[in-house]
Formats: C-alpha cells, structure tokens, sequence
C-alpha cells in the first residue's frame, strides 16, 4: 500500500490496520523462529508498513491539535 493511500485513511481505519499489521508481524516472527518463514523478505516490507501508518496517525494526531 502506498503511503499516499495510507495518508487519505481515516484514524480508526488507521488503528484497525495498525493492529493488523502488528499481529501480522508477530506471526512472520513466530514463523522466524520455527524456521517455516519461506519469504524473509515480507518481515521488511510489514516492518515499513508498520512504519508508514504509524506516522500518518502521529501526522493526524499533530494536526487534530492533540
């Protein structure tokens, strides 16, 4: 998903991908560490999704005046 589209989510679709994307990272983790992750390269790209929406909600939170 690109940051742009990212950027035009509301804040609970927000959240409701945030948490997503953090139980999705748990399981590549789990599947690290019991050596069935067959793609490495998918932690990275979760890691940088992970990254990009928790900056558009801290951009949405800064601009809200919170």
């Amino acid at each position: 998903m690109k940051y742009s589209e990212i950027q035009g989510l509301g804040l609970t679709e927000l959240n409701e991908k945030l948490r997503s994307a953090k139980g999705e990272l748990f399981n590549l983790r789990f599947q690290l560490a019991v050596r069935q992750l067959e793609n490495t390269a998918k932690l990275r790209d979760v890691k940088h999704e992970l990254a990009q929406i928790q900056t558009a909600i801290r951009e949405k939170e800064l601009a809200g005046g919170n």
